[in-house]
């Protein structure tokens, strides 16, 4: 008898407890909108949106399928390694899917005639080239309050130079400003963007700590915010020059190391080549994926597909598939197909890299 009190008793308090809580979410409701408060099982859960970025091995390697929206990426590694370029694909891609892009030129650097050629529609593009940092953040979040951008690139995080820097006199130490502006410009900033569903590229460039003895010496500037509030960062390399005869370079090789990653497993590495005048090499990456998903056969120097022998050596095969259209059609449409029906197909393109890749990543 005892027993069956003590439960009743239980059971009012819970709802007690219950009908108090769904009396504070509706009040909450009420205050700051339907939906501010849920439970985890009335929350829809539905694929992140994304934008692609211009390179299918690394729209694979990210594993949603490219640059998330409405969250914070991070695109850092040494000069000249295609951190523009890559963004540049990546408003390319936004545009061609009908969305609008703004790009902070913070280091005066955009360069109008190179991204035409990789595809970017430089009329409807925004372009703002602020004087200091803080003007460029608050351009950055009225664009991003309106709600009408779709990806916002600002290129770079090191010129972001503070006021107060630009202001004093050459040589002045201004220890800590650029990192607590950042700090405080992200606070403002994650909650906007995730609201309306804006892809924000940080562009960073890379320093090297003094008076480090082991491990990586390389640093990104502007402080440890960006590495917090980051849901990807993408480390980018040059590994490698691109040559026609012996002499005449006319791109490079690149790496790219996903280093962090919130909406998929982190770490995987891809390769794809950069051409100068041109960008990231589609023909390039679909012959590299086909040969790694064994849909292209290598034998020495040799490539076939099917029944017939391409031609011999990357560069002439590729040329080969520039040449016919249908052909690298008919190729992408299968490694597509592929993925599509067996995820762990793409470990192996996507991972090639990783296993001599393991040390030397910065620190998150």
């Amino acid at each position: 008898m005892a027993k069956s009190d003590t439960a009743q008793a239980t059971a009012s308090a819970n709802d007690s407890k219950l009908k108090a809580l769904q009396t504070t979410i509706e009040k909450l409701d009420k205050a700051f909108g339907k939906g501010t408060v849920m439970r985890l099982s009335e929350s829809k859960v539905v694929d992140i949106p994304v934008i692609s970025t211009g390179s299918l091995g690394l729209d694979l390697a990210l594993g949603i399928g490219g640059m998330p929206r409405g969250r914070v990426v991070e695109i850092y590694g040494p000069e000249s390694s295609g951190k523009t370029t890559l963004t540049m694909h990546c408003i390319a891609e936004a545009q061609k899917a009908g969305g609008l892009a703004a790009f902070i030129d913070a280091e005066h650097a955009f360069d109008r005639v190179y991204a035409e050629k990789l595809g970017i529609d430089t009329k409807n593009l925004l372009i703002s080239q602020p004087d200091n940092g803080e003007q460029a953040l608050e351009i950055a979040e009225h664009l991003i309050s309106s709600g009408a951008i779709d990806i916002i690139v600002i290129d770079s995080v090191a010129a972001l130079v503070p006021k107060a820097e630009i202001e004093g006199e050459m040589g002045e130490s201004k220890m800590g400003l650029q990192a607590r502006l950042m700090s405080q410009a992200l606070r403002k900033l994650t909650g906007t963007i995730n609201k309306t569903g804006c892809c924000c590229i940080f562009i960073n460039q890379l320093r090297e700590k003094i008076g480090v003895m082991f491990g990586n010496p390389e640093t990104t500037t502007g402080g440890n915010a960006l590495k917090f509030y980051a849901s990807v960062r993408l480390d980018i390399r040059r590994i490698g020059q691109i040559k026609e005869g012996a002499d005449n370079v006319v791109g490079n090789r690149t790496k790219v190391k996903v280093v962090k990653n919130k909406l998929a497993a982190p770490f995987k590495v891809v390769e794809f080549d950069i051409m100068y005048g041109q960008g990231i090499s589609k023909v390039g990456e679909i012959l590299d994926l086909a040969v790694e998903m064994e849909i292209v056969k290598k034998s020495g120097s040799w490539f076939s597909y099917g029944t017939s022998r391409l031609a011999q050596g990357r560069d002439a095969v590729k040329e080969l598939l520039l040449d016919n259209p249908e052909l690298m059609g008919e190729i992408e449409g299968k490694i597509r197909a592929k993925i599509a029906t067996d995820e762990d197909a793409l470990l192996d393109p996507v991972l090639a890299a990783t296993a001599e890749d393991d040390e030397g990543e910065i620190d998150d």
